[in-house]
């Protein structure tokens, strides 16, 4: 089928049950970012492959809403399709509820499957279309009837993150969490985000392409731990650990008709952000619902000396790969012969040779040139440039170790560059910095750091419309909240032990892209006035091309911060090195 002869199907669906329109995001049943085949029905209906995007469909139109990090691809994509783009955050783009309220009335009824709706999304969505009188209505899975051939909830086994990676056992986990529950008169806590349930239990997955997570729910009371999840996916060693840490196991499914019997007349919390709308409605009508984000969540997020250590491991091993594909694509690659997608099997080659490697943590974008300037660029067969010895190679890549999860990102250059390029660099280098060097109270917000990452680039009237930074799981997700730097305020205070990257960029279209991204850690920086001050450690291990860079647009402080960052990678990484690749780190390393 066409995307077309899709909609088509999807309409008749419409029609038949008298819905006026139909939306479909981009999640699962558990509020994924990524999710499995089995849950891509928005990429299935469109055609577009980015990570995050909503379809509405309506009798005679239908809209991709997206972020800027996609609007280029998305414009590729759908061109043929009849589905228009609305980019979002732009000032002339209307909300899905503006869009439906502006083509409906009173008594019209908008659908969703209320399984891959999160609770908060559809109370938001419902409130506006009342202000109209339409409704909003959960329905089956359409796709379900149209989608022929559609992929089948994964199976794949589930295995345990060893102690020695977790630093912390699943049974001290959840005592914490019960701890946390007992002072705040929870009764029940529902555990949907699949992350967060990988967490608590010290169990990793494969169910998710680059997430090492599995589809489960888990609730928690203070008598019980239950895991939904189907028993084919638990090996007799799992079934053996869930035992000794008293998890007690039921059906996937059974999730939603056990919950109207273990919440009744209960205290439940739920982060509405993950909680699906299908489960609110399942819920027992007697039991108090308390919406807020997991204890787990915030838990998860601030690391254990362990996890600490294990990830500045990681940083080694994933330097040590990249110096060795750096140095391979400065001495020695072909330019002429390489393309995108080859440059990315040599960096995945080089990665793979590292110990406890499992994969990457996200598809790598290698966009050369003007594919730089889509911000979540992925060549294929089709796409795949050419390198030529001139302009930027965007690489952002990421691996999964069992000791921690990596994401980086280097602009670099394979030749001739233009001063606007130069320039351009120089600013995105200037704001990478400065965030990096900040030092702060607690208590400090990522949105009142974000401008230090812009204020270079704000003072030449250009912007990125991304956030400069989100938290990564410890062999986990490489995107993980609850913590973010970017210009939305989030709550969610910087905390000693939080790590989150530092990804400033530009993006012009039809000409080049470029970000600069490390990892951060927060760490103590020592008493003052007021109370103690945080700041950040990069422990991403990796250089900077120096060659793009115009060193008077720098500031000493700026140019000392890059130095010794280099001496810091030199030292730790040319242990690990031959003579010859020491040789080259050293150059790539010197003083600016």
């Amino acid at each position: 089928m066409t995307v077309k002869e899709r909609i088509a199907a999807l309409r008749e669906i419409l029609k038949r049950k008298e819905l006026r329109a139909f939306i479909v995001p981009s999640t699962d049943p558990h509020m994924s970012e990524y999710v499995a085949p089995h849950w891509e029905a928005r990429q299935w209906i469109s055609g577009f492959t980015g990570s995050a995007g909503t379809v509405v469909v309506t009798e005679n139109e239908a809209g991709l809403w997206t972020d800027s990090r996609y609007f280029l691809q998305a414009s590729e994509q759908l061109q043929g399709t009849g589905i228009d783009l609305y980019k979002e955050k732009l000032p002339e783009t209307p909300s899905i509820a503006d869009f439906l309220k502006a083509r409906f009335s009173k008594g019209d009824i908008v659908g969703i499957d209320g399984q891959v709706f999160s609770l908060a999304t559809a109370k938001a969505i419902k409130q506006e279309l009342r202000e109209k009188g339409i409704e909003l209505r959960s329905f089956a899975d359409p796709f379900e009837e149209i989608w022929e051939e559609r992929p089948p909830i994964p199976q794949n086994h589930v295995f345990i993150h060893p102690l020695q990676y977790a630093g912390e056992s699943c049974q001290e986990k959840v005592k914490r969490i019960r701890q946390q529950m007992e002072e705040d008169n929870i009764d029940v806590i529902l555990i949907t985000a699949l992350d967060e349930i990988a967490w608590v239990l010290n169990l990793r997955g494969n169910d998710v392409h680059c997430n090492p997570v599995f589809v489960s729910f888990l609730l928690i009371n203070h008598q019980d731990v239950k895991l939904f999840i189907d028993e084919i996916k638990l090996t007799p060693e799992v079934k053996s650990y869930l035992n000794d840490c008293k998890v007690k196991v039921y059906p996937y499914m059974d999730f939603y008709s056990d919950l109207e019997q273990s919440t009744y007349t209960n205290k439940v919390l739920a982060d509405p952000a993950y909680l699906n709308y299908a489960i609110y409605q399942d819920l027992s009508p007697h039991c108090e619902l308390i919406e807020h984000k997991t204890y787990v969540a915030l838990m998860k997020a601030i690391r254990n000396q362990t996890e600490i250590g294990n990830l500045h491991r990681a940083m080694i091993k994933d330097g040590v790969a990249l110096v060795k594909f750096l140095k391979w694509l400065d001495t020695e690659a072909d330019i002429y012969h390489e393309t995108e997608m080859s440059v990315d099997r040599q960096l995945h080659a080089f990665r793979a040779a590292q110990a406890d490697y499992i994969g990457e943590s996200f598809d790598t974008i290698a966009g050369y040139g003007a594919h730089g300037a889509i911000v979540h660029y992925e060549a294929t067969p089709e796409t795949d440039a050419a390198l030529e010895p001139r302009g930027f190679l965007l690489l952002d890549s990421g691996a999964q170790y069992l000791d921690g999860t990596t994401d980086i990102t280097r602009t670099i250059p394979l030749g001739h560059l233009t001063q606007e390029e130069k320039e351009d660099y120089t600013l995105i280098l200037k704001g990478h910095i400065d965030l990096a060097m900040a030092i702060y109270p607690e208590r400090t917000r990522g949105a009142q750091l974000d401008i230090l990452a812009r204020q270079p680039i704000w003072r030449h009237r250009m912007n990125y419309l991304h956030g400069t930074g989100h938290g990564v799981g410890s062999f986990l997700n490489v995107h993980e909240g609850p913590h973010s730097i970017r210009m939305e305020d989030n709550p969610v205070t910087l905390q000693a032990g939080m790590v989150v990257t530092n990804e400033p960029g530009i993006y012009k279209a039809g000409s080049h892209g470029i970000r600069t991204e490390n990892i951060l850690l927060v760490v103590p920086a020592g008493e003052g006035m007021f109370g103690n001050y945080l700041q950040f450690e990069t422990v991403t291990l990796c250089p900077i091309d120096k060659r793009p860079i115009i060193k008077e647009l720098l500031s000493d402080e700026e140019v000392d911060w890059f130095n010794q960052y280099h001496q810091r990678v030199f030292d730790l990484l040319s242990p690990q090195l031959d003579y010859d690749e020491r040789y080259w780190l050293a150059n790539a390393t010197s003083p600016l």
